[in-house]
């Protein structure tokens, strides 16, 4: 089977296919990176030890300032195959350079003219920590204009845009504090209004706005509104157990892929959407009727931040070609597991993508 995929996902690469159009909202973030070669409990102890001594310094810390936010990473990794782009996202003017700067090599495919000015941008510190089971990231953060983005903030051209466009995807509910559930019910509802295109939806971590879980099932996640949810462990394990406690009380008990793989299950069966899902180990998608699970790429993780940006772009193309099932989300697998593995933290192009899965061994 593996063989037949990879010849699929090459000759598709290596082809001029079908060209998508795709809006990704709402966020953009200036992102500095802390690359600690240490796990949490060795860094807190070191931050203990210098405010004990009233302040001070740790050298030898490697970070690095970055592009960040799920949209704009999404498009990067969007355009960087070929897909024609278009981030309504909001940021400050300094964040909007920025975002020119960054996408500065792919500005044929991107269109920054629906880029929302806003007084301040969005910005995160990301720690990236080792752990049992590699690399985890704790996001820092100040959201900035984003928490106040809305549906007010959109113009009549803009939702033109989005009746009219083959892929509306929305990310970071939780960012989009007080308007995030209003923001997806407007957007995703303009978006089928003419039955055009298609809604794709990573809500990323909905746990800093946990309270309003709840109210984003019932008018959002419950409703004929999105067509493919896409979700990594964590997520899938926090909403499916608005439908089934027991699932919190079974991480001492399974894997945690095992636990979410469930989760997963458990979604497909009471929402409308696809569940698409990718884990560390594995990626899956689970419908009503059937489910399909891929492996992950074996490869060297330089980084775990943005990981399921680059997996969410591979998996919107793969989608707008209809691709078979396995094959998209090997896709998806082989996009993620090239931009972890790069040194330089790039997006892989076609090209770049074409030689990694010709030398590519699954897990």
């Amino acid at each position: 089977m593996w063989k037949d995929c990879k010849d699929e996902m090459l000759r598709f690469l290596k082809e001029n296919n079908e060209k998508r159009n795709v809006i990704v909202m709402p966020d953009f973030f200036h992102d500095r990176l802390i690359s600690l070669d240490c796990d949490a409990a060795l860094f807190s102890a070191m931050i203990a030890n210098v405010a004990k001594r009233k302040g001070g310094s740790i050298d030898g810390i490697a970070q690095t300032d970055m592009r960040g936010g799920n949209a704009v990473n999404t498009a990067s990794a969007l355009a960087a195959l070929d897909v024609k782009v278009t981030p309504i996202v909001c940021t400050n003017k300094f964040g909007f350079q920025q975002i020119k700067f960054y996408l500065k090599n792919y500005r044929a495919r991107v269109d920054l003219s629906y880029v929302k000015i806003a007084d301040k941008a969005s910005i995160t510190t990301a720690l990236e920590l080792k752990t049992e089971n590699g690399k985890a990231n704790v996001m820092i953060r100040d959201l900035g204009a984003l928490a106040d983005f809305g549906p007010l903030d959109l113009t009549d051209r803009d939702y033109k845009l989005i009746e009219n466009t083959d892929y509306v995807c929305l990310f970071n509910w939780a960012g989009t504090k007080e308007y995030g559930t209003t923001l997806a019910e407007t957007v995703f509802r303009r978006a089928k209004a003419k039955v055009k295109g298609k809604t794709y939806y990573d809500t990323a971590d909905p746990t800093p706005n946990r309270n309003k879980i709840p109210e984003l099932m019932e008018k959002v996640l419950k409703t004929r509104q999105v067509d493919i949810l896409s979700l990594n462990e964590n997520e899938a394990i926090c909403y499916a157990a608005l439908f089934n406690k027991s699932i919190n009380e079974k991480p001492k008990k399974r894997r945690f892929d095992e636990l979410a793989m469930e989760a997963a299950r458990v979604l497909a069966k009471h929402l409308p959407a696809r569940i698409d899902l990718h884990a560390t180990a594995f990626s899956a998608t689970v419908t009503k009727k059937n489910e399909v699970v891929v492996p992950a790429f074996k490869v060297k993780a330089l980084r775990a931040t943005g990981a399921g940006d680059a997996w969410n772009a591979g998996n919107i193309l793969g989608d707008g070609n209809a691709l078979s099932d396995e094959c998209r989300l090997a896709l998806a697998n082989a996009v993620s597991a090239c931009y972890l593995s790069d040194s330089e933290g790039m997006h892989p192009t076609r090209r770049k993508l074409v030689k990694f899965i010709e030398n590519a061994t699954k897990k």
